[in-house]
């Protein structure tokens, strides 16, 4: 199982039963959602397809790489969803600094001469 982003841009224009049949018709093909995040209606920064507004709908879920094609698919082919980015998630693994290796160097330095002594 994968981590995955979603975020689309459906058409201002449905009323609410439609907007939330079609999102609720994206959400079944999620694996596991995580996180669900409604941003509303806004405004586009151009027109797309003769629309100046759109209702935004971030999610984030876990899934197999297998459905996400058909996730893929379902969303090219509908005409409601103005855009969408689908990202998959890799959580980052913090780094150390360079400053923070030098001193453990230093301190390990120190304890194996102390050890020695």
């Amino acid at each position: 199982m994968n981590n995955y982003r979603l975020t689309l841009i459906v058409r201002e224009k449905l009323d609410e039963k439609e907007r939330k049949a079609l999102l609720d018709d994206v959400v079944k093909s999620f694996g596991e959602l995580k996180k669900e995040d409604m941003w509303g209606s806004r405004p586009l920064s151009y027109p797309i397809a003769h629309d100046s507004k759109g209702y935004y709908a971030h999610y984030e879920f876990t899934s197999e790489p297998n459905t996400i094609a058909a996730l893929d698919k379902k969303l090219k082919l509908n005409e409601d969803v103005i855009r969408y980015l689908l990202l998959k998630h890799e959580p980052r693994a913090i780094k150390k600094s360079k400053v923070s290796k030098k001193v453990e160097t230093k301190s390990e330095a120190k304890e194996e001469k102390t050890s020695k002594e």
